[in-house]
């Protein structure tokens, strides 16, 4: 277990914080010129963040089936390697040509987190996805600070540059992704059977440890059953309803949060890029303080719902603390623990949705909403002081709550309909199927699967 941390974690956390500094770089270049060289009014920066997330939309599906049907690591790699050179080429156009870029990075992006989702259920336990997710995860918030601190310093060193500073940034972060894609080509193995840096014992050591997942190491053909049992799944629609209300409050902040701090709270263009830099160290720390918990509260939904209730009450801060500046800024900053609830979503995928047909559709549901989500965020933020989407939040927040506890109640009746089966169904089919936990069975289809909680 040392051994795949030490050699599979770091680079896709550092990857992972990368992908989350390019989609949020034109909030930074916004305050650094962008608008105004590209002669954006009204609601034209809106759809700059809108037309990330359609591309994302358009592409989710067809980028699952993609990581099925192909080499994980290799596929990832292009993917990341096209986005790379994507973001580089934002330097150049007017905002029509601006548009497009921001349409095809969604498109070329929309691969990155479920991969990480295949990722993780192939070499990790059930009990070890929580914390592993939300390692990977949370350095979206090393990449706030990654991106702040190079976008502070691209604007400070602006008078040396022979072209714009905000043109500097997108460089800069395009030539650093294309360089990862290189390294997750060579370093992330396809699956544990080829991983360069195990022994053959080790390699049999790792096929052990996650038969009890009872979920394999994947399967290239698509099956229509799961397909169609995904489409049926209660659980499904719960989670797809839950990336909705969640990513309103992600697809506002991620686009407007430096704009936010300069037009809202007035610092200037430099101040915002160092303000926002906070929030990184709140997602960070703030959600692997939540993962960690789980070893002394060892219930996924329980820790989602607390980190919910805390963003809730940060949101309410930042909508209607109208006299206390210090306070509204605490609000935005405490926001930030958030991403918590989709750490733990993500990490039910891997453990709770079995069947890797239903898993990638499953997935890919998911992150349909996240952009639905993400496309709708941006334009409830119209002009300051953003009040309307200030209370957009506030609402998505407690929605989010009312989802949680619908999807943590489902778990448990779903667990105990199961166990009463249980008392009085015949297994002597099942138990002759051999190495039933490699035979990808559904969730629904293993009478011994149970949902972790």
């Amino acid at each position: 277990l040392r051994k795949i941390d030490f050699y599979i974690l770091p680079l896709i956390c550092f990857l992972y914080a990368c992908q989350f500094m390019d989609k949020t770089t034109s909030s930074y270049a916004a305050v650094m010129g962008l608008k105004k060289d590209l002669d954006m009014k009204g609601d034209m920066y809106s759809w700059s963040g809108t037309a990330f997330y359609l591309g994302y939309l358009i592409f989710e599906f067809p980028a699952n089936a993609l990581l099925q049907r192909f080499p994980l690591a290799k596929t990832t790699a292009a993917f990341i390697f096209i986005w790379g050179s994507l973001l580089c080429l934002h330097a150049v156009p007017k905002y029509a040509g601006f548009i497009t870029l921001r349409t095809l990075l969604g498109v070329f992006e929309s691969s990155i987190s479920p991969a990480m989702v295949i990722l993780t259920g192939q070499w990790y336990k059930k009990e070890e996805h929580f914390i592993r997710t939300a390692l990977w995860f949370s350095c979206n918030g090393f990449g706030i600070m990654i991106g702040g601190a190079i976008a502070y310093g691209c604007a400070e060193h602006a008078p040396h540059y022979s072209f714009e500073a905000w043109k500097v940034l997108f460089i800069v972060t395009g030539l650093m992704t294309i360089v990862l894609s290189v390294a997750f080509l060579f370093h992330i193995p396809d699956t544990p059977s080829q991983a360069w840096f195990l022994t053959k014992e080790e390699k049999l050591m790792v096929i052990e440890r996650i038969r009890g997942n009872k979920q394999g190491f994947g399967n290239k053909h698509f099956k229509k059953y799961q397909f169609l049992e995904a489409l049926r799944d209660p659980l499904t629609w719960l989670y797809f309803l839950f990336a909705v209300a969640s990513n309103i409050p992600n697809g506002s902040l991620t686009n407007f949060g430096s704009i936010l701090l300069s037009e809202d709270f007035n610092y200037s263009a430099k101040e915002s890029l160092l303000m926002n830099m906070p929030c990184g160290a709140v997602e960070f720390v703030g959600c692997l303080a939540f993962a960690f918990s789980s070893k002394i509260f060892p219930h996924r939904m329980g820790i989602s719902f607390a980190a919910m209730c805390l963003a809730f009450v940060s949101a309410c801060m930042l909508a209607f603390a109208n006299n206390n500046n210090h306070a509204r800024l605490a609000g935005y900053y405490l926001q930030y623990v958030y991403p918590t609830t989709t750490i733990c979503a993500l990490s039910c995928f891997q453990s709770n949705t079995a069947g890797h047909t239903k898993k990638i559709t499953t997935t890919a549901i998911f992150f349909i909403g996240y952009c639905v989500g993400n496309l709708i965020g941006p334009q409830t933020f119209k002009e300051p002081p953003y009040t309307g989407g200030k209370i957009a939040i506030v609402v998505c927040d407690a929605a989010t709550l009312a989802l949680i506890l619908g999807i943590y109640f489902e778990y448990w009746n779903s667990n105990r309909k199961n166990d009463a089966k249980m008392q009085t169904m015949d297994l002597s089919e099942f138990n002759a199927i051999e190495n039933s936990e490699f035979a990808d069975l559904t969730d629904r289809e293993n009478p011994t699967f149970r949902y972790c909680l």
